[in-house]
């Protein structure tokens, strides 16, 4: 099966990309609809960034059950106990495996989420 690409994106990289049973979401950053970073903290911008993978995934026909590993980067490691309470909330159940570092980021945000996801074709 080829690859298969889902989403556009200003930048070149393509939101979700399907490879077989995995699908693998480009790391999502705190930007709301409106192309701007949302106002507020850690809180607000992990619920972004949450709902974009959320958005990331549907695109390939996945949701929030199917992923299976993330990888966190938070510009601040004091910011890690908020980030895991919002965060918990969308992995009640069965969470992913998941890499959490502190890092500096590209554009000035707090946070960015990529996702793996295992929907069998």
């Amino acid at each position: 099966m080829p690859k298969q690409c889902f989403g556009k994106s200003h930048v070149p990289l393509s939101p979700a990309v399907r490879a077989g049973d995995f699908v693998y979401v480009s790391g999502q950053v705190p930007v709301g609809s409106d192309g701007l970073v949302v106002k507020g903290g850690i809180a607000e911008q992990t619920e972004q960034v949450v709902q974009n993978v959320k958005a990331a995934l549907a695109l390939a026909g996945c949701t929030m059950d199917d992923v299976v590993k993330t990888t966190v980067w938070l510009e601040d490691a004091r910011d890690f106990g908020t980030f895991n309470t919002v965060y918990a909330k969308h992995f009640s159940k069965d969470p992913p495996a998941r890499t959490t570092v502190e890092s500096r980021l590209m554009i000035d945000i707090k946070i960015e989420v990529e996702a793996v996801a295992y929907r069998p074709v």
